[in-house]
């Protein structure tokens, strides 16, 4: 079902980016320098569709950087509990070595029992 889903979605947008790419293969200029507009310092040309693609791509992993960065709470309180899972898991293992040698029980009960 997932497979049809993506299937769905991505051929479509396929579709598109190629129908765009054939679409701008005029050579265009990107400048980044606002002071020469007649002939800039700081400029790029090539296809419009590459200039869309390279802006695309830049957004995704500036994109991802920055989520990555937000969970980095979520990630340390991820290990922190884990620590303490296996931490406590050791001490019931010990709790149970101890009582099965001894025949007594190593923790004490809730009282009124």
């Amino acid at each position: 079902m997932r497979r049809i889903v993506s299937l769905l979605i991505l051929v479509p947008f396929a579709l598109v980016v190629a129908l765009l790419a054939m679409a701008n293969r005029v050579p265009t200029r990107i400048s980044l320098d606002p002071f020469t507009p007649d002939n800039p310092v700081w400029s790029v040309t090539g296809p419009l569709w590459i200039v869309l693609f390279v802006t695309f791509t830049v957004g995704v992993v500036v994109g991802g950087c920055a989520a990555w960065l937000v969970q980095g709470k979520h990630r340390k309180a991820e290990r922190t509990y884990k620590r303490e899972a296996t931490r406590l898991e050791r001490e019931v293992e010990r709790a149970k070595a101890q009582e099965a040698q001894t025949g007594l029980p190593a923790l004490a009960g809730p009282r009124g029992r």
